[in-house]
């Protein structure tokens, strides 16, 4: 089965029980099996910055399902929580983003992996190396040296 990793967040209700809630739907998602889950982190809005902090982490999974059933299946999970895609960030009670699957790259309209801003969010790249340590981007380069150049952006595990 294909390696994945997914990147959660979420900023509305109880943030830290929803990325619970959801890191354990995509356990029940069909051939799909966590194999890590990272720490979680309290972090700064990006981009509409008038809105409460997020929390973020990540899980690494072996998945059956092909990278477009597993956008549609974590769209399905967010829409069971709760969100509505109103405008680009907004506040949101889940947020599921595959930002790894392999070493695949898909560059669709509605499909990007890996995470077309993955390189330049904290956010995401600290839980990603927390579960995927030695984990490259593709057309990027290691995690780690891309989140070295993320040191601005304000990111506490909790």
């Amino acid at each position: 089965m294909p390696h994945a990793v997914i990147g959660l967040g979420a900023n509305l209700g109880d943030p830290a029980a929803q990325l619970r809630a959801a890191i354990a739907a995509i356990g029940t998602l069909p051939g799909t099996r966590v194999l890590a889950v990272s720490s979680f982190y309290r972090t700064a809005p990006v981009g509409v910055a008038a809105q409460p902090d997020f929390v973020n982490a990540a899980v690494a999974i072996d998945t059956a399902l092909a990278p477009r059933a597993l956008l549609a299946a974590l769209a399905g999970l967010e829409r069971a929580a709760g969100r509505e895609r109103t405008r680009a960030g907004a506040p949101r009670p889940l947020d599921l983003d595959i930002l790894l699957y392999g070493e695949r790259v898909v560059d669709e309209p509605d499909l990007r992996i890996p995470h077309p801003r993955l390189h330049e969010r904290a956010f995401a790249l600290a839980p990603l190396i927390e579960v995927a340590p030695g984990a490259v981007v593709p057309g990027r380069g290691p995690a780690a040296d891309l989140l070295a150049r993320c040191a601005g952006q304000r990111i506490e595990r909790v």
